[in-house]
């Protein structure tokens, strides 16, 4: 099994991975295949499903939709050009398709929110068609939206039998479990990152690799850094207002005071999440880690980690993002990092785990005490619902990246105060992860159909 770094960190925008990124993608593929086609096509239609379709609104689904279809990517969004293409498609009912011409669309009328049973292969699910001249569809294609910006068709999903595929990869560390991680760790007495690194430069340079790598960190630190500075209310209804600013200054204030407790440095740590969370509700801006609603937990442990901790060197964050991904890729493959599928165990739940698994790495620490501490981290997300009021990444998402930050650290530290010896392995862990979801009742999986979005007033 191999999923690279840049697969589990992905630069894009908020504010959600699962609801923004992932049908923005899956139009941009729904383009591709109408270029392939010997057709000729007059209209666009597309319809929502599931998640998509309850949180679809508060998620931005509906204009991450239009604007794929209209040709913008994640990776290169450009949110003056998205705003006059959004009024241009309202005017004129048309989309300019790149390669396509004029396309009839209508947002009022050919973008539908299906509120029925979901599609059966996975609770993100959305259908885009083509149309001639008369209306009639004459190509259709229905993509599931799997967490983390990750988009199968309806085949593609059927051809992994709905479960994690077991074609492994042809890399020199091909562990789809932390117990193959680590006997593969003994046997090579390489550490995580190091195994990792070699998987990667099968498909890319040593420069790629670390180029690409530091735009990540580039990405995820100017985050926090716009966050930090961010003002204003957050969008949505619920007149969320921003609060890392404030924060900040005060912390910044109460610097170099006898009086300050220990345990403000919990205070940095939530910032710094809070920061890039606030940023992804905006719509900015962000890289999935996994997901965009987990988005604030890994960049925040690193810039504790590279502020707070005597002797951390911005040179080593390479080797806690590979570490980290490893531990990501551990959850998707074996469970799942997407909301509507597992709730938020599956998003800040692996994104402590990997915030974990990549500070205990940095801070020297064995193969095992790596595994542990990401077992740590998981573990006591388990169970964790999510449930967005309104449908926005804003309560709880924004203050429980903070907290899943702060668990992170805890659980590196408590892990390099052992040998990495434990009762409860990280596979197990996961697999409880996946039980657990399975077992969880949708309006407790980012439907907003129960939990605090039921609760808490919408307006």
């Amino acid at each position: 099994m191999f999923l690279s770094v840049f697969d589990m960190f992905k630069v894009g925008i908020g504010p959600s991975s699962s609801h923004t990124m992932g049908p923005m993608v899956a139009a941009a593929r729904f383009l591709d295949g109408l270029r392939a086609s010997p057709f000729h096509f007059h209209g666009l239609r597309a319809s929502l499903h599931g998640s998509l379709a309850f949180t679809g609104v508060g998620h931005a689904t509906d204009r991450a939709t239009i604007l794929g279809l209209a040709g913008f990517a994640p990776d290169s969004y450009d949110a003056d050009k998205a705003e006059t293409a959004l009024a241009r498609i309202r005017e004129t009912k048309t989309i300019e398709a790149p390669g396509l011409g004029t396309l009839a669309f209508d947002p009022s009328k050919d973008l539908t929110f299906d509120y029925g049973p979901a599609l059966p292969g996975h609770a993100n699910g959305m259908v885009l068609k083509a149309t001639d001249a008369q209306g009639d569809v004459i190509l259709e294609e229905t993509y599931y939206s799997i967490g983390g910006g990750f988009v199968l068709t309806e085949a593609e999903l059927a051809e992994a039998g709905g479960a994690k595929s077991k074609a492994r990869a042809d890399v020199p560390y091909p562990f789809e479990s932390a117990a193959e991680m680590l006997e593969m760790a003994r046997k090579s007495g390489l550490s995580v990152a190091q195994m990792k690194r070699a998987n990667e430069l099968k498909f890319r340079t040593a420069a790629e690799l670390d180029a690409g790598i530091n735009r990540i960190w580039q990405v995820m630190n100017d985050c926090i850094s716009r966050g930090m500075k961010g003002e204003g209310i957050l969008p949505g209804g619920l007149k969320v207002r921003r609060r890392a600013k404030g924060i900040h200054d005060a912390l910044l204030a109460e610097r170099g005071l006898n009086l300050t407790p220990p345990h403000t440095i919990n205070d940095w740590m939530s910032l710094y999440a809070m920061a890039v969370n606030e940023e992804n509700a905006a719509g900015g801006q962000v890289v999935t880690a996994p997901t965009n609603g987990a988005a604030g937990v890994v960049p925040a442990v690193i810039r504790y980690w590279l502020d707070h901790v005597p002797g951390a060197s911005v040179a080593k964050v390479g080797d806690f993002l590979l570490t980290a991904s490893a531990i990501g890729g551990l959850c998707k493959h074996n469970a799942s990092i997407s909301g509507a599928e597992c709730g938020c165990q599956a998003e800040v739940g692996s994104a402590a785990a990997m915030g974990a698994a990549g500070l205990a790495a940095v801070l020297g620490g064995t193969p095992e005490q790596v595994e542990n501490a990401a077992e740590i981290a998981l573990e006591h997300h388990l169970g964790m619902t999510c449930d967005p009021v309104k449908g926005l990444v804003q309560v709880p998402c924004i203050e429980r990246n903070g907290l899943g930050a702060i668990k992170a650290v805890s659980a590196a530290s408590l892990s390099l105060r052992g040998d990495g010896q434990h009762l409860v392995s990280l596979d197990v862990c996961i697999e409880t992860m996946r039980q657990t979801g399975k077992d969880m009742h949708e309006k407790y999986k980012e439907t907003s159909l129960g939990g605090l979005a039921v609760n808490v007033p919408n307006c």
